[in-house]
């Protein structure tokens, strides 16, 4: 238990230095209050989210520590979260180069909506967190898995998904740029493809998901697609 604990404590801290050097060496300055807001807002929550899975959730915890492209075990989804990976970089290293060189207007107030869709979409993924134990960071069915189609599940097929998009389009914006909407645009493309491979997989693993896909007829977006 205690050795979970630590594990993802590092890996957070780890995440949070990278974050953090992504942001401020490209900018190759520390006077940006915009950085430092989002770093501890984004830090807060995904903290809080953390903490609230070492108590409830251990084995959910577990699954979301096994992320990133070695992680995957189709050689598909091992391309599409390299790409992924790749755009989530450039989100801050576009967006911290726009801020050192001042190419986008930036207002207070951009930063200030930024940071509410980026808690926003965090708290997306924490209330996905809660209906769904079986929400792994990798493609794969694992034992007593079931379908969830209760919570956000009823309204959207990939809730998890739809959360990561708002915090991603939150991101630049808190950050006080505009150009780096570019990468995002990028990533929500690679999220629909890891999405549609990933329907096809539990379509064909999961009991029962194809009757889902049947009944709750949106992926991303309720009423829209």
């Amino acid at each position: 238990m205690k050795d979970l604990n630590r594990k993802a404590f590092e890996g957070l801290a780890q995440f949070i230095v990278v974050l953090t050097l992504l942001i401020f060496l490209p900018a190759w300055t520390i006077n940006y209050w915009q950085a430092w807001l989002f770093l501890g807002i984004f830090s807060a929550s995904v903290f809080t989210i953390t903490l609230y899975l070492m108590k409830h959730d251990r084995e959910l915890l577990a699954r979301r520590m096994k992320a990133g492209p070695t992680a995957e075990k189709e050689k598909k989804q091992k391309t599409i979260q390299t790409f992924a990976m790749l755009s989530f970089v450039a989100i801050f290293v576009v967006s911290s180069i726009d801020h050192r060189f001042s190419w986008s207007p930036s207002f207070p107030f951009e930063s200030i909506i930024g940071n509410i869709l980026v808690v926003l979409g965090l708290f997306i993924v924490f209330l996905v967190f809660k209906e769904n134990t079986f929400t792994s960071a990798t493609i794969e069915i694992a034992q007593d898995q079931h379908v969830v189609s209760t919570g956000p599940y009823a309204q959207v097929r990939h809730p998890m998904y739809s959360g990561a998009v708002v915090m991603l389009v939150g991101i630049p914006f808190a950050l006080g740029s505009l150009w780096g909407l570019i990468p995002v645009l990028r990533i929500i493309a690679i999220i629909i493809w890891r999405l549609r491979n990933e329907e096809r997989f539990l379509s064909k693993n999961l009991p029962g998901y194809a009757e889902y896909r049947q009944k709750v007829q949106h992926r991303l977006v309720p009423f829209v697609w």
